[in-house]
Parts: C-alpha cells; sequence; structure tokens
C-alpha cells in the first residue's frame, strides 16, 4: 500500500531558463503540518507554483508524487481535482465573479458533484462565520478593492470550503495584522485533520505561534538545507539564515 503523502523527489526547475529549484527532496505526510521557511529569492514559491502545475515553469527533472501517484505532467486542474490546493501569495482580481459563484463553480468541479445553490449558501455563510467575515464578502467580485488581510482570508476561505487532501499556503501571513494572523493561525489549525496535510510556506516565525508545526524545512538557494521541529523556527526568528548564508558563501 502506497503512503498517503505528496512526495517530491530530486525536483529541479526553471522558468525563462534559469533554474530556480536545484534538487529540491521533499514529503507532506497526509495529517501532519509541514512549515517551510527561507529568506526572500531562496525557491519557495516557485516550489509552490511547480508543486500546483504553473504552466509558466518547466520541471526539468525529478518527480512529484500524490499518495504514490506520479502527477508531475499534469495540468493544474487535474492536480486540483485529486486534492492539491495552493492558496497564492499575490491573488489576482477577477471582476465581474462572485466569490460565492466562483467557490461553488470550483467546490462543484473539484468534488465532481452539483450541490445546490442554497445548501451551498448555508455552507460558504457557516465557513465565513468561522473566518469572522462578514457574510456580504460573498457577493463581492473575487479580491476587487480587497486589502491585503481580505486576499488573505479569502484563500483560506476557498481552502475551508474545499477541503482540500494537500494545502499549500504560500506566504498566507505576508500583509496581514496581529489579529488576521491569529483568525487565520486559528483556523489553518482547526483545518488539519487526519485526512489532509498541509505545507505552510513563510519566512517568519509569527504565523506559528498559531500553528504548531510537526516539521520544520529551511530552504537556501533552491535547495532543502535542513530540517527538524519548531524549534528550528524559533532558532530562525532569533538568528535569521546566516548560519545558512555563511555556509553557502564558504562553500
Amino acid at each position: 500500500m502506497e503512503k498517503m503523502e505528496l512526495r517530491i523527489e530530486d525536483l529541479h526547475a526553471s522558468i525563462d531558463g534559469e533554474e530556480i529549484l536545484k534538487g529540491i527532496n521533499l514529503k507532506i505526510k497526509i495529517g501532519k503540518v509541514h512549515a517551510l521557511m527561507g529568506p526572500n529569492g531562496s525557491g519557495k514559491s516557485t516550489l509552490a507554483n511547480v508543486l500546483m502545475g504553473n504552466p509558466k515553469y518547466e520541471v526539468t527533472s525529478g518527480k512529484i508524487f500524490l499518495d504514490g501517484e506520479d502527477i508531475t505532467e499534469l495540468s493544474a486542474d487535474e492536480r486540483a481535482k485529486k486534492g492539491l490546493f495552493l492558496s497564492f501569495q499575490y491573488p489576482s482580481e477577477i471582476t465581474g465573479v462572485t466569490m460565492s459563484n466562483f467557490l461553488r463553480t470550483a467546490y462543484n468541479s473539484v468534488k465532481k458533484t452539483n450541490v445546490n445553490v442554497l445548501d451551498f449558501h448555508r455552507r460558504l455563510k457557516d465557513k465565513m462565520k468561522e473566518l469572522d467575515m462578514d457574510p456580504g464578502f460573498s457577493k463581492r467580485y473575487i479580491n476587487e478593492g480587497f486589502s491585503g488581510g481580505e486576499k488573505k482570508r479569502a484563500e483560506i476561505l476557498q481552502m475551508s470550503v474545499l477541503e482540500p487532501k494537500y494545502a499549500i499556503l504560500d506566504e498566507t501571513d505576508s500583509g496581514l495584522d496581529v489579529n488576521s494572523i491569529k483568525i487565520v493561525g486559528d483556523n489553518i489549525t482547526r483545518m488539519k485533520t487526519p485526512e489532509s496535510g498541509i505545507l505552510i510556506i513563510t519566512h517568519y516565525y509569527r504565523i506559528l505561534n498559531y500553528i504548531t508545526p510537526d516539521k520544520v524545512h529551511v530552504m537556501m538557494d533552491g535547495k532543502i538545507v535542513d530540517e527538524g521541529g519548531k524549534e528550528l523556527a524559533e532558532d530562525i526568528e532569533n538568528n535569521g539564515f546566516n548560519k545558512y548564508m555563511q555556509k553557502m558563501e564558504a562553500a
């Protein structure tokens, strides 16, 4: 029986001919929360995009497996239907499409169902209440005129509604005030179940005050250079990434 995990093996990827990922090996286990930390430019967001199948990035070698199935060549929508979800660092605005209509369409597509409007609105209302969101939010166009915090809550709302098997959260804490970070963090913790795996990508410790990761990974220059428990994140909070940068310079 295959292990229930999102597994990345010796992954190399580039954009516009420039290699960004230089041999990533990583396992996101079901039922666990993993944190991926690293300074700006280390390749964290590239990894998130490659995992989700963004066609702008080219996988030059290596494999991505979801519960034992090779998904390296699958499109983004095919990966989503298999249970993969990405919360974007910079979500796009979509004028003319309300949050409610978008989420119902996405839910029906990913879950391969056709939930009726009333049932879905009741579900959406409950999820928004958990996130302390105004019910009127569902009638707004996707990310149009949203503050940074509203965009991030909208991403977490999508995750909550779609209930993916593996969720990749790309710097969800970026641009949030303390109260918003707590709300987002508490809801991510609530969404952790024995049937889901979560990868939180960040270069700050602050969101980890509200989410206890089972494992922390450090990324530098397109590679995973260290792993450990929450104490590793605490060390980075106190001392930064200096020791990793010094090792790179020495090499």
